[in-house]
């Protein structure tokens, strides 16, 4: 673990100013290289005090131009066409690419990097998504994926996907297993085994009722000798 001096808030690690430890490879790979921390020496501490008042001015800039954006995008709907099965299951996944591109269309410039989904969105349906456009300003939207327009309508008025019982359907039949239907018999098969089992059946009777009289004779036969 090596201690750096955060030049910004973190999620998880701390505001800025403070001093944490990380995993080297944390630091060298982004933290340090995207200018949001600086090595915990004494003169990067000297460099960090006389550069305090402008990093806290810059960054209260930023957060005030986020919010200006926040409040404009919170709680909208972006609609994204897809395509998908009947069970509502999409032929892959819509990206954090794919909600930034919905984004500008609406008339709002975001980054992909921006963009943050918690679960994967597979299916059709309405989905919350988060866009970060600060360290400390967070919007929520909703992702509207459907097969069409007026799908995509039909589910923001309903608040739930067109196909949401299908889709449970598809989460059942995937958890449980779907049942396998067998084959029906092919015309004249039936048939066929039929006269087959009861020939089987005939011969089965016969051999019994010729085996004991073949055994009475013979006792009389070797009787009479």
């Amino acid at each position: 673990m090596i201690e750096v001096i955060l030049l910004e808030r973190i999620d998880g690690l701390g505001a800025m100013g403070q001093t944490v430890k990380v995993r080297p490879g944390f630091a060298r790979n982004f933290l340090l290289p995207k200018a949001k921390a600086l090595r915990a020496t004494k003169a990067n501490m000297e460099v960090f005090e006389t550069q305090r008042t402008q990093l806290e001015a810059k960054n209260a800039a930023e957060r005030a131009k986020a919010e200006a954006i926040a409040t404009k995008m919170e709680g909208k709907k972006f609609v994204i066409i897809r395509q998908a099965s009947e069970m509502a299951q999409l032929f892959g996944s819509v990206s954090s690419r794919d909600v930034a591109e919905s984004a500008k269309e609406a008339g709002h410039d975001i980054h992909r990097n921006q963009v943050h989904i918690d679960t994967p969105i597979k299916m059709l349906g309405l989905f919350p998504v988060k866009i970060k456009l600060h360290p400390e300003v967070i919007a929520k939207v909703t992702v509207n994926v459907a097969r069409s327009i007026d799908e995509a309508r039909v589910q923001a008025e309903k608040g739930a996907a067109v196909l949401k019982a299908a889709a449970e359907k598809a989460e059942v039949e995937a958890a449980f297993g779907a049942p396998v239907e067998e084959a029906a018999p092919e015309e004249g098969e039936t048939a066929e085994k039929k006269p087959a089992k009861k020939a089987k059946k005939a011969e089965a009777v016969e051999g019994e009722d010729e085996a004991p009289k073949a055994k009475k004779p013979r006792a009389k036969k070797d009787a009479a000798a």
